[in-house]
């Protein structure tokens, strides 16, 4: 392994050998069904289709243009079809349908995220809840503070319900409020983090010769070769549990640089039970946070 190198925190288990036996796998769930509608207009000289395929009907945009080829693209207004003037319906219904599970899955995936980002706007509001350390925690703006934000409650125990004042006007943007939670979460993330860090060493004698914060989109944590480790800040949504156990994980990654049976072994001596957590995890995107 190159010295560079960062490990995963996702890298498979070690399979744990079994008895064979005649399983019959279970039949693929049925999936709901992408709503596909025309969008609210259409470019000039643009026309809607709609065809079947066999995953389920597909409507898209159509679009002529100069270019050589068939060019399929999904938008805000969903599938847009651009075609050459000298092709035939046909041809463009065939492409269509041989890509249909492409664009059935991208089409859900865009529409998810949409329904998503909607969703977060609320979170930045006055009255908007995000959660911290496992709690809902309600946001307060308007508040006269003598600094940016005031905590009510015990930030180290939070409960259900806690409020977290800032010094914003309630007219403040989504933006900036998010910014400024972003700001406080992180503060929070770094003294958690390190407070986490110094029981383990306490209890274990393991200790980083390094560590940050990360704002990584892609993953929870990561140990270098040389004793660094990066915790993402996001973490800090999460349940003490599940902070533990990706600690745990990175600090394994001092003594056994791999994912072992050996390395498994030593995270569960560090943290026991921490498969509930690990699944937990796979559950959920840096990038998605704080939609919890």
């Amino acid at each position: 392994m190159a010295k560079a190198d960062q490990l995963s925190l996702f890298d498979a288990l070690p399979a744990n050998p079994a008895p064979a036996t005649s399983v019959i796998p279970p039949k693929p769930k049925a999936t709901d069904p992408v709503k596909i509608e025309p969008p609210p207009t259409l470019p000039i000289g643009a026309k809607w289709r709609e065809i079947n395929t066999p995953i389920q009907p597909i409507g898209f945009t159509l679009m002529r243009s100069r270019r050589r080829s068939i060019g399929l693209q999904i938008t805000d207004d969903g599938l847009r079809v651009t075609a050459p003037q000298w092709i035939g319906l046909r041809q463009i219904d065939d492409a269509v349908q041989s890509k249909a599970a492409w664009i059935i899955d991208k089409l859900g995936h865009y529409q998810s995220r949409k329904e998503r980002l909607a969703l977060a706007e609320t979170q930045w509001r006055n009255g908007g809840k995000i959660p911290y350390l496992g709690q809902q925690i309600v946001l307060s703006l308007g508040e006269q503070l003598d600094k940016p934000w005031r905590y009510h409650g015990d930030p180290l125990t939070p409960k259900d319900g806690d409020t977290l004042g800032l010094g914003l006007p309630l007219s403040a943007d989504h933006a900036r409020i998010r910014d400024s939670v972003d700001i406080w979460l992180q503060g929070q993330a770094k003294f958690w983090f390190f407070l986490r860090l110094e029981d383990f060493h306490k209890r274990f004698g393991l200790t980083p010769s390094h560590w940050r914060l990360s704002s990584a989109s892609t993953r929870w944590g990561s140990c270098s070769s040389q004793g660094r480790i990066m915790l993402n800040w996001r973490l800090v949504h999460f349940e003490p549990a599940i902070i533990d156990y990706v600690i745990a994980h990175e600090l394994a990654h001092l003594n056994f640089m791999d994912h072992s049976r050996n390395f498994w072994q030593e995270v569960e001596r560090l943290c026991p039970g921490f498969q509930h957590a690990r699944n937990t995890l796979r559950g959920h995107h840096p990038a998605s946070l704080p939609l919890l």
